[in-house]
């Protein structure tokens, strides 16, 4: 959610060691109508320095953790914005002041860009305003309605409602939250309840696949999947109702059984007291658990004491080991490598801390539980499906039915004849139309010039760099018998010293 993420990260910014970088900014022009629009990502800790086909350089301050971001289109002619993605709140909003904010924050924030609501001759204010405040930092937003359309996307979406900032604190960019929303979180059809509403999507379905550090893509998929981004089937896990929520907050709450971890020695030790609700969320750079929890945990990582601001420092090399903390659920056992559950800062010598932070206040697994994840958000059903993240490549596929996600399985590790026919596909690795825009069945895998390597001891194996990039990328279509949307994700980086 936007209250952990910005809590999280203006502490990690108060200490911020600016080592500037590039992402790769770009507008994607928009494709053909099609029944799905695959967008290339940039998403690598590894790469310094991007281009856009302009020769256009953006420097970004470069944070040794990401923050995700999909690009939209808004108003007409469409201004393109970033926005961060976040499944822990709830609204859309744009325009952060960056004149609030200095340093690397200021700098992120005006590359980012602005909704100019004077340029765009379909803006119309709703003439109402609220404050969206968080756990660190603020925004004081008028309501609009514009067109808004996802980068690449032909199909626009009419009168969308969304905040346009006229005052912000501690803040350097907007937000998309994709969490519930009319009669759930919202009194207005949010971001999601649109792309159902004017069928772009048949339902209220997402799939998140952030990507490890070593890959350059993270991608997400409103409605339908990509099976090439994890293996084996998904497993159910129900969203805990609001009434029964620990804040009584319609967040996406899930039981989690138990912490263990498993080091390079395969010696299983299980945590005492990590039975217990925690919520996903995209917008939180860590994962928040209990203090004692959390010092428990850090202790087994050789870390002593937590600085002044929560952090423990950790010895850089864990991210070499093949150890795993592991999350368990039911029917689900999720391992996050060591490398990924680290924060890797940037300095000589490099400077290494948990991805986790002490909370009574929340109890949440953010990115660096969510890399290893992949996810499946059903907001009609209240249900998470989620099994282990793995890359195989690259197959975005239209749901024939959302209704029942437990014949899903994922490619990775499997032929294609092993992969279930409920899903509408064609292979998008060359990046050409190869079906007829009619639903098929079965799933088209798609071709690469390399294999995939770099499994670790996991089982979890990243791109080892034949998979498609975004430089020079066009978008891809797939025809199914529903729009699929998928969505560039950048990526910023909030830094410790």
């Amino acid at each position: 959610m936007a209250l952990s993420l910005i809590s999280t990260s203006l502490l990690l910014v108060a200490s911020l060691s600016s080592h500037v970088s590039a992402v790769e900014l770009e507008f994607h022009k928009e494709g053909h109508t099609s029944g799905c629009i695959h967008m290339p990502v940039v998403h690598s800790t590894n790469v310094d320095r991007f281009t856009n086909k302009r020769g256009v350089q953006l420097q970004l301050a470069n944070r040794s953790d990401i923050a995700y971001y999909a690009q939209l289109s808004i108003g007409t002619p469409p201004q393109p914005v970033f926005v961060q993605l976040d499944t822990g709140s709830f609204e859309l909003w744009v325009n952060p002041d960056c004149n609030a904010v200095s340093g690397a924050d200021r700098a992120f924030c005006e590359r980012v860009g602005k909704f100019d609501t004077n340029k765009s001759s379909t803006a119309s204010s709703l003439g109402t305003t609220k404050t969206l405040r968080y756990g660190i930092g603020r925004a004081n937003i008028t309501y609009f309605e514009d067109t808004i359309s996802l980068a690449g996307s032909a199909t626009a979406l009419q009168n969308v409602q969304f905040g346009v900032a006229t005052e912000t604190e501690d803040t350097f960019s907007g937000i998309l939250g994709i969490g519930y929303g009319k009669g759930i979180a919202t009194r207005y059809p949010n971001f999601v309840d649109q792309l159902a509403s004017q069928n772009a999507t048949r339902s209220k379905i997402y799939t998140l696949a952030l990507g490890s550090k070593e890959e350059k893509e993270g991608v997400i998929v409103f409605g339908g999947v990509d099976t090439s981004k994890f293996a084996g089937p998904l497993a159910k896990l129900p969203i805990i109702p609001a009434r029964d929520s620990p804040d009584g907050v319609p967040r996406f709450w899930v039981n989690m059984n138990s912490i263990s971890m498993t080091p390079p020695n395969n010696i299983t030790r299980e945590y005492e007291g990590s039975n217990m609700p925690v919520f996903l969320d995209s917008g939180s750079t860590m994962t928040l658990l209990p203090k004692n929890l959390t010092a428990t945990i850090a202790k087994d990582f050789g870390a002593e004491a937590a600085d002044e601001n929560g952090f423990y420092r950790i010895d850089c090399g864990l991210t070499q080991m093949n150890g795993t903390l592991d999350f368990a659920f039911d029917g689900l056992n999720i391992r996050v490598p060591y490398k990924e559950i680290t924060r890797e800062v940037p300095s000589n010598p490099p400077a290494c801390f948990l991805g986790i932070m002490p909370s009574e206040s929340f109890t949440l697994l953010g990115d660096t539980f969510l890399r290893s994840a992949y996810a499946v958000f059903d907001l009609e059903t209240d249900t998470i499906w989620m099994t282990q993240a793995a890359n195989c490549g690259s197959t975005p596929a239209a749901l024939k039915n959302v209704n029942d996600l437990s014949a899903v399985v994922g490619a990775c590790g499997l032929t294609s004849a092993a992969v279930t026919s409920v899903i509408s596909t064609t292979s998008v690795g060359t990046g050409t139309n190869t079906g007829s825009g009619t639903a098929t069945t079965g799933l088209a895998l798609p071709t690469t010039s390399g294999s995939v390597s770099n499994t670790n001891g996991s089982g979890i194996s990243s791109s080892n760099g034949a998979l498609p990039t975004s430089r020079g990328s066009k978008p891809s279509l797939c025809p199914g018998i529903i729009w699929v949307v998928w969505v560039a994700v950048g990526f910023s980086f909030v830094g410790l010293v």
